[in-house]
């Protein structure tokens, strides 16, 4: 059977704890939610695998680009949109990837929860403060940009 793939109705990716040490993830789909044996940074780095990159070479393309170097935003597949942003370091057992395109608002809970609302009404909450996650979200939306300047207006060569 094929593991499950990160694709346009992905929602987020959340760890989940497994046998002591280890992590799974919980996947929240707009139609489903599954899990998977794959820590949060081994799914999205085959979903990068997928769409032609790697994780850490997103990680870097955000960096040249964008001048990011903590918590920065990804790119999956700019031409369908996908662009995922981390809660913490990708690096950490502990961070959650929240795709940017489904996110209709977020809400307040209290100093250090925030619960994101996507599109067709499906919640999540996350133990990030809600100014954090939104600088996330603001600056994921500016990476959105600069990058698809790139792609829709090319460099005029001198």
């Amino acid at each position: 059977m094929e593991k499950p793939l990160l694709n346009l109705t992905t929602l987020a990716i959340v760890p989940q704890p497994k046998d002591g040490k280890k992590f799974g993830s919980f996947v929240l789909e707009k139609n489903q939610e599954y899990f998977t044996d794959d820590s949060p940074k081994q799914f999205v780095d085959r979903g990068c695998l997928f769409y032609g990159s790697s994780l850490k070479g997103r990680l870097e393309g955000t960096r040249a680009i964008f001048g990011v170097n903590r918590k920065a935003p990804i790119v999956i597949d700019p031409m369908l949109g996908m662009f995922f942003l981390p809660t913490t370091s990708p690096n950490s057992s502990e961070c959650t990837w929240i795709s940017h395109q489904h996110i209709e608002r977020l809400e307040k809970v209290d100093s250090k929860r925030t619960i994101i609302h996507f599109q067709g009404g499906k919640q999540l909450t996350v133990n990030v403060s809600y100014r954090s996650l939104t600088n996330q979200v603001l600056r994921t939306a500016q990476y959105r940009h600069l990058l698809m300047e790139r792609i829709t207006k090319p460099q005029e060569s001198d």
